[in-house]
């Protein structure tokens, strides 16, 4: 009966480590940002040369232990996340009037650059819960003839947890965290405005 008791114990330690372990790897996200709606209607058919690009240093966003371990980085791959902001970008300027293009037709444009994705240890509320910190950055740049307009659009989220979140809750966070940034970006009243002048 002993050895039956010790041999469910170590079962039980191995599952926990591994547990452990799995809760520490690395974790590559496929994030699904959608933009909500509601933007200026200010076009009227005006086709708008839309490019989203990439400015950040690297792919890896953060770690989920919030210091610097290879083990338990999380990494959003520029292949993958670009084209989605791409399409959604142009799901908004559809929506505002505007006929988004990537060919250069010498009429307005639009540059976006994913400039900052950071997912960073933050402080919690409560005692026992741990926490993040994540922040995205779009800088927008209008040019329409000889007038051009630049803008800035942060998203922040703070998630307390008493477990540190898995793929599944990572991969929500940070499409709602870019969600929100291009959200803020479409309902720049300005950039609208410059788009269909």
């Amino acid at each position: 009966m002993r050895q039956w008791f010790a041999l469910k114990c170590v079962a039980i330690l191995g599952v926990l480590g591994l547990l452990a372990a799995c809760a520490q790897s690395p974790q590559i996200l496929s994030v699904q940002p959608k933009v909500s709606g509601g933007f200026p209607h200010t076009g009227s058919g005006q086709t708008v040369t839309l490019n989203v690009v990439d400015g950040r240093d690297d792919n890896v966003i953060g770690t989920r232990s919030g210091t610097a371990s290879a083990t338990s980085t999380i990494t959003v791959e520029a292949h993958d996340v670009i084209p989605k902001l791409q399409a959604q970008a142009e799901n908004a300027l559809r929506s505002m009037g505007f006929n988004p293009t990537t060919q250069d037709t010498g009429g307005p444009s639009l540059t976006l650059t994913l400039a900052e994705l950071d997912y960073a240890r933050g402080n919690a509320d409560e005692p026992l819960l741990g926490a993040s910190q994540l922040q995205a950055i779009i800088a927008a740049k209008v040019e329409n003839g000889s007038n051009s307009y630049t803008g800035r659009y942060t998203a922040k989220r703070k998630q307390s947890y008493a477990f540190k979140p898995d793929w599944d809750t990572n991969n929500r966070m940070v499409s709602e965290l870019l969600s929100s940034a291009l959200d803020r970006t479409f309902r720049d009243q300005q950039l609208a405005n410059l788009l269909a002048r």
